[in-house]
């Protein structure tokens, strides 16, 4: 049976009967060797993800609490335009980032996303490395946020927080182990209930601050002139101004920690290199945009020496929003937040469970963990790796006894700069990619995504990452502020991802691959032999609210 479609500008003549039940092309000769999809993901995994998915778990993943509770902290450390900027600032490194990971993956949309592009276009042992980071990070991240969901309901009620911590492992569990399409629903829910607390506590912002709530005076931009624009952060004058705007961009990059997930589970995708480059193409705008307009909602609202911004207890006393509701007599919106922020817990939890586990499958597919954590379910689940991390869940319980919660926080603080560390690691990828099609002669327009400017800025976003890296505990260096925890948090995780290189690459004696050897040809012939099929566009009202992800 064969059909026409078009790919590359042409009409292709498609053979069908070729199509797999989860809707990709059976490779004619697939290779484990040569960083394309591999046989154990085409026959043991589901392509349960639709463009809507993926689309909705990107943004699910960098609008969370850091954006509903940790906004107050920036705008005490840096005042409304230090924060302003300083996540202005982050959102451009952001954008590069996407717009690399969505060049990288289109060509090679494997399992575990970035990690694998290490193996294939630097070093096995960088593949390595940078997979075990993720995967450690994600087995501590889970217990962190149900720590945090416990919190937040301490807000409600004094229930014992056994009773919640078991709750939300069983349905952390419960998502991990079903379908991949199970977990798209609920982060897309998730997601959507995001987008409209956001947009409708911008709105009640402008209207509080406008004077529209009825016995509250008219605000407008009173904040900015006293205490002010910036805010002198260990130092005075200009240079305490400037590092106050620095110290925001630490802050504003753990905001938007999540955004690099959204390729892990490539290969459980409906037409890979269309839907994820689509993704990151518009991700980064709906994100930067929301956090921007939110900033400066919130700069208007709170003076940046209100001592309630450093609340210490994380509910949603902390969020800005609900200080400047309750000073203007609305009860209900901190409530409202803390449930918000506690499905934002929650998601982050499935989204931490799932790049976890897929970034270990990968690792087994290439020999970098044990094999037996290739072992899916029928419905197309590493079952083994979900069952790893969920036992890692239960340090959770460590939090209920205060000598047990500095251990479990030491163990935390050793993956403290992952983020910085994935976000230059798929910055490295790309640039070699360029490098590797350069060398082989091959101009970029045979990619299946790209954009001129990508090899600029990936340069310039890199050096913005290691200088961030580098300086992200600035603080501990002045006089007075050393704090050994910190400084653990900042820099430790380098020496770790060294070490693992190093050991990894004297113990398989791994090498850097030769830009010649890039398997640039073999993904491109896949990509002619294979076309996707596009996905039909919804009717109805589905086509009218389609543009949260369309």
């Amino acid at each position: 049976m064969a059909t026409e479609l078009q790919a590359s500008g042409k009409n292709v003549a498609v053979d069908t009967s070729n199509i797999d039940p989860r809707g990709r092309y059976h490779l004619d000769s697939p290779s484990d060797d040569v960083g394309v999809v591999t046989q154990n993901e085409l026959r043991d995994l589901r392509r349960g993800l639709a463009q809507r998915h993926i689309q909705m778990i990107a943004l699910a993943g960098a609008i969370g609490t850091g954006l509903f509770l940790g906004l107050g902290s920036s705008l005490q450390t840096g005042g409304p335009l230090g924060a302003l900027l300083g996540y202005g600032f982050v959102g451009l490194i952001v954008c590069s980032v996407q717009f690399a990971l969505g060049e990288v993956t289109a060509l090679f949309p494997v399992t575990g996303s970035f990690v694998r592009h290490a193996e294939t276009l630097v070093d096995p042992a960088m593949g390595f490395a940078i997979g075990w980071n993720i995967v450690y990070g994600n087995w501590l991240s889970i217990p962190s946020e149900i720590t945090a969901i416990c919190v937040l309901f301490e807000y409600w009620t004094p229930i014992n927080p056994s009773l919640w911590i078991v709750l939300f492992i069983l349905l952390t569990f419960a998502v991990g182990i079903t379908s991949v399409g199970v977990y798209g629903e609920v982060e897309f829910f998730f997601a959507i209930l995001k987008i409209l607390l956001v947009v409708g506590l911008i709105i009640l912002g402008l209207v509080i601050d406008l004077g529209g709530v009825a016995g509250t005076p008219r605000i407008g931009f009173r904040y900015w002139n006293n205490p002010g624009p910036f805010v002198e952060h260990i130092a005075s004058g200009n240079w305490g101004r400037f590092l106050g705007f620095w110290a925001v961009l630490v802050t504003a990059v753990f905001s938007f920690a999540g955004v690099e997930s959204i390729a892990m589970a490539a290969a459980e995708t409906r037409n890979p290199r269309q839907n994820i480059p689509k993704a990151c193409k518009r991700v980064f705008v709906r994100v930067t945009l929301f956090y921007l307009l939110t900033i400066l909602v919130v700069g208007m609202l709170v003076s940046s020496d209100d001592s309630r911004l450093n609340d210490a207890y994380g509910t949603a006393a902390q969020s800005p929003f609900v200080i400047a509701a309750e000073a203007a007599g609305i009860k209900v919106i901190p409530s409202i937040v803390n449930a918000v922020v506690i499905t934002s817990a929650w998601s982050s939890s499935n989204q931490a469970l799932l790049s976890g586990t897929r970034v270990l499958f990968g690792l087994a597919l290439k020999g970098h963990a044990p094999k037996i954590f290739l072992r899916t379910t029928k419905w197309g689940v590493p079952y083994v790796c979900v069952l790893v991390q969920t036992a890692f869940m239960f340090l959770a319980f460590m939090t209920l006894s205060s000598g047990a919660l500095t251990v479990f926080y030491w163990f935390i603080d050793l993956v403290g700069c992952g983020v910085l560390i994935s976000w230059s690691a798929i910055l490295i990828n790309h640039l070699r990619l360029l490098s590797a099609m350069k060398h082989q002669g091959i101009p970029r327009s045979r990619l299946p995504w790209h954009n001129r400017w990508t090899r600029v800025s990936s340069s310039i976003s890199l050096g913005a990452c290691i200088l961030i890296l580098l300086t992200n505990g600035f603080s501990v260096f002045t006089k007075g502020n050393w704090s050994a925890s910190t400084f653990v948090s900042s820099y430790l995780d380098i020496a770790l991802i060294a070490v693992a290189y190093g050991g990894w690459k004297l113990f398989k004696r791994t090498k850097i691959v030769p830009l010649s050897e890039v398997p640039i040809q073999a993904a491109l012939k896949e990509i002619d032999d294979n076309p996707e099929i596009p996905e039909t566009t919804g009717k109805g009202w589905v086509r009218f609210i389609s543009w949260l992800w369309e």
